[in-house]
């Protein structure tokens, strides 16, 4: 299957040299690009891609607002957001994650990495690297914002086979490190995780590591690491 991407930035040349890197392999198509944010959301409903390579310091409307805007669309749930900046601080990486966005990198990363980040955004898991994510849960994750906050609640409709799953997401395992740690394939690993997606609503495995965080399954550890506050498991989940 071919993805279909749209490139989000508001340096022509930058727009052309990605879209030559990204057109050398042959499961990846550029089928619009955007000087700006407001430009994107107007062609993401039009074009519908599978991933939006996005970036952040754009006139008019910016490329975090434009994330917002999109995952907040219903209608534009099968579009990943793979935010690609120079600026890439904390408070970025935050609120991308909280907009829905699948992963933020540097516009410094290798081009054999950019095509990866591409095929792993739309995929539907995240980007970030497990040192990414406990400097990121820490300082911001973990602290009041102006959006509805999680409630530990909302994690009664997991088994705690899947709230394992959740906390393991959130400390960036991947599903192989995941598998490899409770001694499950990786495609069981992979079922579990997309299940509880499924039930907490969340686009993607970026949002699990919000929700995690929030409702207090993991928390930010005082050595700057994160760690898995206990799971009650009762009789045996697979």
């Amino acid at each position: 299957m071919t993805l279909r991407l749209l490139l989000a930035d508001d340096q022509a040349l930058l727009r052309q040299a990605f879209r030559t890197l990204l057109e050398t392999a042959d499961d990846l198509t550029v089928v619009g690009e955007a000087g700006d944010g407001r430009e994107a959301v107007r062609l993401v409903r039009e074009l519908r891609p599978d991933v939006v390579v996005m970036d952040i310091r754009m006139p008019e409307v910016d490329g975090l607002t434009a994330t917002e805007q999109i995952c907040a669309d219903p209608e534009l749930e099968g579009t990943r957001i793979l935010v690609l900046t120079t600026y890439e601080t904390d408070e970025h990486v935050a609120r991308a994650l909280r907009a829905g966005a699948g992963g933020f990198v540097s516009k410094g990363i290798g081009a054999d990495d950019l095509l990866d980040a591409v095929r792993t955004i739309a995929a539907g898991e995240t980007l970030l690297s497990p040192a990414a994510t406990r400097s990121l849960v820490e300082r911001f994750l973990a602290a009041p914002d102006d959006s509805p906050p999680h409630r530990p609640a909302e994690l009664d409709v997991l088994t705690p086979r899947e709230r394992e799953m959740v906390a393991l997401v959130a400390t960036g395992l991947s599903n192989a490190e995941i598998a490899e740690r409770v001694f499950l394939s990786p495609f069981t690993v992979r079922a579990h995780v997309q299940r509880a997606m499924t039930k907490l609503q969340a686009r993607d495995r970026a949002q699990l590591v919000v929700i995690a965080y929030q409702t207090g399954l993991v928390r930010a550890a005082s050595d700057g690491g994160s760690e898995q506050a206990p799971v009650a498991w009762g009789s045996p989940h697979p």
